[in-house]
């Protein structure tokens, strides 16, 4: 464990191995210089944002960035995850203290616009996971984001959840969209305290409880192939693995028991764990990066095992009790 880079190590450290938090500070703090922390913040432009851009890179850049396509004939037209929200995204998941980005807020009101319609970063555009993205970035840098929190209500579907194609008409909510806001509206409200949006938040896990996190609600078929994946990053797929993380913070913070209906998704995490405890990285989806933060297809993932061990520690102790 002792390779292990900062960013995985402090959660470890706090989530696994119970240590107090004057051990898992300490470790988190590092974030910040070393590791994927500093080479990630070593990549912002001077206007405070990366690649140029808000969601998409601006231009081609510099040689660093690595393009792993790993076989996928969907390669060539990937997400590219080096511009601003997701370095973001990227540098807040893994614990790095707000203070190390220093006046980046204020930078990117000032110089970064959203390629839908040009409009400003923290407002948001019409996106459900761009907004969530930006929702709990902003609240984790300390900026204003009181108008985009009041988006999300104001967008949630009939059904409980969100789909980004509501601006294309549809009236169904998706797996990822649903997963991506709740996660965003679950930030928000621990970094700021307000229960506002909490109403939504669970409205929207009820909407992935209802279909035990794996199936379609009409046919009960799997919602598809990307939900039994067993790989990280997330990005923006609602895996099974994604889904329990994230229910496991949501129950821990609301002070409630695992809920039943996640008992299959559960079994198909701790089924692929192997002997040894660990989980096996399965892809890496394709895509410009700046560096990879993960192992290669068919390894055994730092990543992985920490976050399938932690659900599994949390199911198993809650059921228990239950």
């Amino acid at each position: 464990m002792s390779a292990w880079d900062p960013a995985v190590r402090w959660q470890v450290e706090r989530d696994l191995l119970g240590d107090p938090p004057s051990v898992w500070e300490v470790t988190r703090a590092r974030t910040a210089t070393e590791g994927f922390g500093a080479r990630l913040l070593a990549h912002q432009d001077d206007d405070g944002q990366w690649a140029g851009g808000a969601y998409f890179p601006a231009a081609d850049t510099d040689g660093e960035v690595v393009i792993d396509a790993e076989g996928d004939p969907d390669a060539a037209g990937a997400q590219p995850w080096t511009a601003t929200t997701w370095s973001l995204t990227f540098l807040r998941e893994w614990g790095v203290p707000a203070a190390a980005l220093g006046d980046t807020a204020d930078r990117l009101a000032v110089s970064s616009r959203w390629e839908y319609d040009d409009l400003p970063y923290w407002g948001g555009e019409v996106d459900c996971c761009i907004n969530a993205f930006t929702l709990a970035n902003g609240a984790w840098l300390g900026t204003d984001v009181d108008e985009l929190a009041d988006w999300f209500p104001a967008h949630q579907l009939a059904d409980g959840g969100w789909n980004c194609e509501w601006v294309e008409g549809s009236t169904r909510s998706s797996f990822h969209s649903t997963l991506n806001v709740v996660r965003g509206l679950l930030a928000h409200e621990l970094l700021t305290g307000s229960t506002a949006l909490r109403a939504s938040r669970l409205r929207g896990q009820e909407y992935l409880l209802q279909r035990h996190l794996l199936h379609r609600a009409s046919t009960g078929e799997l919602v598809g192939p990307w939900v039994t994946r067993i790989a990280h990053p997330f990005l923006w797929v609602a895996t099974a693995l994604g889904q329990l993380d994230h229910l496991r913070t949501a129950s821990l913070h609301d002070g409630a028991a695992p809920d039943p209906r996640a008992a299959e998704a559960v079994a198909r995490v701790r089924a692929a764990r192997r002997p040894d405890g660990t989980w096996l990285q399965e892809r890496r989806d394709p895509g410009a990066v700046w560096f990879h933060t993960d192992v290669p297809a068919g390894e055994p993932s730092p990543w992985l095992t920490l976050i399938g061990t932690r659900v599994l520690d949390w199911w198993d102790a809650g059921t228990r009790e239950a």
